[in-house]
């Protein structure tokens, strides 16, 4: 039996019997607190097993404690965890990497208490646990856990469960979580790790939005450059990347100057000064053929 398979059968199970649907699937589970996720075993997701009998004995002394699964080779399971918090929501940059194709085959989503998802991808070799907080997605893997259905979180709705959303029918693979990473969470000073066929002015907008400090001028700089080698003249990449600069804390001059030196860089930039066009289109218009990889 698969874990799809169990998260079929759990959904109108209490949590102690929905352990043991775990546990007898090959699943290793641990008690978490009711309605919560912090352990009640001593070495937390450490002490996860699938001996029936230790998880039978767990759930007669915690009938109500919600089940935590520990992620990575331990499971099989990987899984990647889109938050929504008051500060703002993983779905923006979610919908972004599977536009990407950096989340195919996955095995099933789980909608959490909060109303984000875990996605759950079969896990090969070990990949460490990350956050890319500023895109509100942690990746669960080696060192990791999540909870599972049916188990239980007090929001401030009311009392929510973890519930399956979805299941897929498509080939399940295992997810390259690097390249995951280098797109949510980028360093213009690493090689380039994420690969993609499909970049233009929004995707590389979006990616100066999430600049650090230290990393903003190099950042902008190289998505300029990226949309100057593609015919992009550069009053129109102000236009487009402009706006995300500005926002993480770049002045308009130093944006301008950093852009159009971008575009003398790649000796593809034609800055114009009295609204000249490329290939007689208006500044703005010559985004679609960008297409280059994030560093």
């Amino acid at each position: 039996m698969s874990i799809a398979d169990v998260l079929l059968r759990v959904g109108r199970l209490d949590t102690s019997e929905a352990a043991l649907q775990f546990a007898a699937a090959g699943v290793p589970v641990f008690p978490c607190e009711p309605q919560g996720k912090r352990p009640l075993t001593g070495a937390g997701f450490l002490d996860a097993t699938r001996d029936l009998e230790q998880v039978s004995a767990w759930w007669r002394r915690s009938p109500h404690a919600n089940i935590g699964m520990p992620t990575g080779r331990t499971s099989g399971i990987d899984v990647v965890d889109v938050d929504v918090k008051a500060d703002g929501t993983g779905f923006p940059m979610l919908h972004l990497a599977v536009d990407q194709g950096l989340l195919d085959g996955e095995l099933a989503r789980v909608r959490t208490p909060s109303g984000g998802l875990h996605i759950y991808f079969p896990a090969a070799g070990p990949q460490r646990c990350w956050q890319a907080a500023r895109s509100h997605i942690d990746f669960r893997g080696e060192g990791g856990y999540v909870v599972v259905p049916p188990s239980s979180a007090l929001t401030s709705g009311g009392t929510k469960s973890y519930s399956p959303f979805s299941l897929s029918s498509s080939e399940a693979r295992s997810i390259d979580a690097a390249a995951l990473r280098d797109f949510l969470d980028p360093r213009p000073i690493r090689d380039a790790r994420a690969q993609t066929d499909s970049m233009n002015g929004e995707v590389l907008s979006r990616w100066v939005s999430r600049l650090r400090e230290g990393e903003r001028n190099h950042g902008l700089f190289w998505a300029a450059c990226r949309l100057s080698e593609a015919g992009v003249i550069a009053d129109a990449i102000v236009e487009v990347l402009g706006p995300a600069a500005a926002r993480i804390g770049l002045e308009a001059n130093e944006i301008e100057r950093t852009i159009y030196s971008a575009c003398r860089h790649t000796h593809a930039g034609r800055a114009t000064t009295g609204g000249t066009t490329v290939n007689g289109a208006p500044p703005g218009r010559q985004l679609s053929s960008a297409t280059r990889s994030l560093p």
